[in-house]
């Protein structure tokens, strides 16, 4: 007979992005079995309109859900900022990025001034402003899009000093600084891989919110609440699936983990399914 609790959280996104949420569940629940499905031959998703969006994400977590899996994260802030606080499924535990980021923003903020960088999607939505000011009304909230931060970190163009992501970077930033904010939300979970040029930029001061480390957090709340928790003592397995190259998403999960991932790796056509 299966055991609920010991069935692996479910975690997806358009593409590595959600490696943030993998790695924080890694750190705080290192015993968890975690199946990652990253639509790499479909991102980015955030220039997509709102029923392409809804689409994929439907066919991504009917994917999930043909393995044993006890909770999904949607780890993409685009399909987050989309779907809000609504569950794309009910038959389990289910979060987002958007409202566990909102909540970790208005604690963090001490001038009242919380920036959101995102997706073109994510930014429209203005979800995430909608989120922080039913926390806390009287924040100031300044949002900008940051559409060519998913390309660069997918060909792996993240590290401090690269040229090409620092211009790109202290040109979508420029304004968001200008206004004068303390937190700083990283509304995609690609953008952590670009924490070390946006701090430079922004400075030592502000504090970055990670999405998908925060949902991680959320997550380990969740299942804790509804006894769900694996109580084995070895370590649990990541195992990835990706819609397109299997060779480009092992780089970029061994730059973000500092480990290889090979044998764990598997591509699947989830059109047809």
């Amino acid at each position: 007979m299966d055991i609920l609790n010991d069935y692996a959280i479910g975690v997806f996104d358009s593409g590595v992005g959600g490696i943030t949420a993998v790695k924080e569940l890694n750190r705080i629940l290192p015993n968890e079995d975690i199946i990652y499905f990253g639509d790499t031959a479909r991102i980015p998703y955030g220039s997509r309109s709102k029923e392409t969006i809804l689409k994929y994400a439907a066919e991504d977590v009917a994917f999930l859900k043909t393995h044993k899996i006890k909770m999904i994260i949607a780890a993409c802030g685009t399909v987050s900022s989309i779907i809000g606080t609504k569950p794309l499924t009910d038959d389990m535990p289910f979060t987002g990025v958007l409202l566990p980021a909102a909540q970790a923003a208005c604690s963090a903020t001490k001038n009242g001034k919380i920036g959101v960088i995102g997706t073109q999607a994510t930014i429209k939505s203005g979800s995430y402003g909608k989120a922080i000011k039913t926390i806390r009304p009287n924040t100031f909230v300044v949002g900008k899009a940051c559409p060519l931060f998913v390309p660069l970190v997918e060909n792996g163009y993240t590290e401090l000093g690269n040229p090409v992501a620092t211009l790109v970077a202290e040109q979508y930033l420029k304004p968001v600084k200008a206004e004068g904010v303390d937190t700083l939300i990283l509304g995609c979970t690609h953008y952590p891989l670009l924490k070390d040029i946006i701090r430079d930029i922004m400075g030592e001061d502000v504090v970055l919110i990670s999405p998908g480390e925060e949902a991680a957090k959320f997550a380990n709340l969740c299942l804790m609440e509804q006894n769900l928790l694996n109580d084995r003592e070895d370590k649990g397995r990541n195992i990835f699936y990706v819609s397109d190259s299997v060779d480009m998403f092992e780089e970029n999960v061994k730059q973000f983990l500092g480990h290889e991932v090979h044998g764990d790796v598997f591509k699947v056509d989830i059109s047809s399914l």
